[in-house]
């Protein structure tokens, strides 16, 4: 088949170290960001590279620099309780940067205006945090401002505002930030940044600590992968425009996200709730009538993906590609990328009123949560399919389905079930619920959708991470551990992928395209 190119809809973010060819940028980001503040200096900014390049990291979006962060290291109980940001940082060059210090010390995050609805401080935080991990340092630390203070400080001392936009009372830009990344306040100091008049010159010390760290060795290990996985049980209802999807899908990556979830689930052909004002009673003109959406679908997808900072399966949409169509599934990751995987085993229901192609490649993609694989529905009960992606090195197996019964559904689960034991993977399965009423061949939906993992002491009870109540609109939120996966297949109770006898069988490829 012809794949639709998705590119043209890729606006991928980037999150890397500083280079010395970024420096321009990021002084006019400087300029943007803290127009009544002195922005850094060029030799400022190569004393960071120079001296410490692991610790500098910018956001390049559509080939644009458009968010920054620097830091270095520091043994934090050398310095004075109220320390400056000029001594911290020696007058911003770091040459006191300590390689065997214990605390990893921000002085800086920037992010265009034009782009703060991105979480790209969100991405930037992260990215310090994971190098602190790497580092096996004990803290970060940092030195907040609070630009809203100037706004309050003839009403309440600098420790009453905190206070209030502690208890959520008053709304800070940098503070309301930090304190939902995780930080806690240590104290305030005084004098901290003097040219930075919104914050009347004062600064909150806050710190974020490292729960992994070992101070009696520098080797990492690693003690734990979760995975946090949002499966959505979709309400397929009437709706007049696509607009009110678009209000629809969006609640749930919203939810997802609340929940601080790393994938969020959609289901088999909900995209046909789109039918229900498209007034197409013929099945085989509703469906390429609904492919013309496809633009809109993807860019409304993408979009959340990054807004939200969640990666997205983005259940399926009947695509029409060389005149035939073919219902795939599309992965949207936070970063803004897209990947696709159209269903290779087409039911005799859907050749019968829509006429879909089969597909013909099998994809495991990589994510910012290790390799995924999507199997459609009916794909998920043919065990080839995800033995052949487990080889590939996929851990989770998502399996956006509809079905219109109880039996139907129980398919799809049992086998889903079946391919979690028989390959030690995770599976996850994520159907529609309610009725079109005004679409034909579109009929009853039943679902219970739920998470699955590997029956064996180390996993949930049941093999169950968790599960929806039945035909109901609504979420289910879960854990999977893949390092206790990896684990699990080396020295668990069983080992199905170590014993086949693979003197006695094998899969063999034949057409089908594998990358």
């Amino acid at each position: 088949m012809s794949e639709t190119d998705m590119s043209k809809y890729e606006k991928k973010i980037i999150i890397r170290n500083i280079r010395i060819e970024d420096i321009d940028a990021i002084i006019a980001l400087g300029r943007v960001c803290f127009p009544n503040m002195d922005p850094w200096k060029r030799e400022q900014l190569l004393s960071h590279i120079r001296i410490f390049p692991e610790g500098q990291f910018c956001v390049e979006y559509e080939e644009k620099i458009v968010g920054s962060c620097s830091s270095l290291i520091v043994n934090f109980d050398e310095y004075d309780d109220q320390h400056t940001w000029d001594i911290i940082t020696d007058n911003g060059y770091i040459t006191n940067h300590d390689p065997n210090g214990l605390n990893l010390y921000g002085i800086e995050v920037m992010v265009d205006p034009e782009y703060r609805r991105m979480k790209l401080g969100h991405r930037l935080y992260d990215a310090r945090k994971d190098l602190a991990v790497r580092l096996n340092l004990e803290s970060i630390i940092i030195g907040g401002r609070i630009p809203n203070y100037h706004k309050h400080k003839d009403d309440m001392t600098a420790r009453e505002y905190v206070a209030e936009v502690e208890k959520h009372n008053i709304y800070d830009p940098v503070l309301s930030f930090q304190l939902l990344q995780g930080f806690t306040i240590k104290r305030i100091n005084i004098s901290y940044l003097p040219d930075d008049k919104a914050s009347d010159s004062m600064a909150t010390l806050m710190e974020w600590n490292n729960v992994d760290y070992r101070p009696k060795s520098k080797r990492i290990y690693r003690t734990s992968f979760p995975v946090r996985i949002c499966v959505v049980q979709y309400m397929m209802k009437k709706i007049e425009s696509f607009e009110d999807f678009s209000t629809q899908v969006e609640y749930y990556v919203d939810v997802a996200a609340d929940f601080e979830s790393d994938f969020a689930v959609f289901p088999e052909i909900f995209t046909t709730q789109l039918m229900s004002f498209l007034e197409e009673k013929r099945p085989d003109r509703a469906v390429r009538r609904l492919a013309t959406y496809t633009d809109q679908y993807i860019e409304l997808f993408m979009q959340l993906a990054v807004r939200y900072n969640i990666n997205i399966v983005g259940g399926t949409h009947f695509v029409e590609e060389n005149g035939d169509i073919y219902n795939v599934s599309f992965l949207f990751r936070r970063d803004g990328t897209i990947e696709r995987q159209a269903k290779i085993h087409v039911t005799p229901n859907e050749k019968k009123w829509w006429g879909i192609a089969e597909g013909n490649e099998i994809h495991v993609f990589d994510t910012d949560c290790g390799k995924i694989a999507i199997q459609v529905s009916y794909d998920i009960e043919f065990p080839e399919l995800a033995r052949i992606a487990v080889q590939k090195g996929a851990n989770i197996i998502f399996v956006p389905f509809s079905a219109e019964d109880r039996q139907g559904y129980l398919r799809v689960r049992y086998c889903a079930q079946a391919r979690a034991i028989e390959n030690q993977i995770y599976t996850c399965i994520a159907g529609t619920v309610g009725n079109l009423t005004h679409v034909e061949n579109m009929d009853i939906q039943y679902a219970q959708s739920g998470i699955f993992s590997p029956s064996d002491i180390e996993f949930a009870r049941d093999g169950i991470v968790g599960e929806c109540d039945a035909n109901i609109d609504t979420v289910v939120v879960g854990d999977v551990d893949l390092e206790q996966l990896r684990r699990s297949r080396k020295s668990g109770s069983m080992s199905q992928l170590r014993d086949r006898r693979h003197d006695l069988y094998r899969i063999e490829r034949t057409n089908l395209k594998t990358d």
